[in-house]
């Protein structure tokens, strides 16, 4: 079966990208426009990866990154973050936050189903 892949983000512009380039390629994809709502949903379906927008309007992506590690049912599910950040901006905080990686926005559709797989099979 597939991968799942949770896609959090507060744009659904962003939100239907992913999912759209993700499900192209074969990939399972679920999505979310909270922390709350990915939290749950993570909890439910227990996804293969977290494709997690940093700055979400009701908790930050490092609290949901928190929360994920501290639920048994979720503690080894790869978080990777995503902003319009520069990586050069958030590499050190995001590495000690324990995210398995970040993806700067826009993302480079050629290559996100390769490199969401790549998280996935070092995951």
């Amino acid at each position: 079966m597939e991968p799942l892949v949770l896609i959090v983000d507060d744009d659904e512009r962003n939100v239907r990208l992913a999912r759209d380039v993700l499900e192209h390629d074969g990939l399972r994809t679920l999505s979310a426009s909270t922390a709350t709502d990915a939290l749950e949903l993570a909890r439910e379906h227990r996804p293969d990866l977290v494709l997690l927008d940093l700055r979400l309007a009701d908790l930050d992506g490092a609290e949901v990154r928190r929360r994920l590690a501290a639920d048994d049912r979720t503690a080894a599910v790869p978080v990777v973050g995503w902003s319009a950040l520069p990586e050069r901006d958030v590499g050190d905080w995001l590495e000690q936050s324990g995210f398995a990686g970040y993806l700067e926005k826009p993302v480079d559709v050629r290559t996100l189903p390769a490199t969401i797989r790549g998280f996935v099979d070092a995951g």
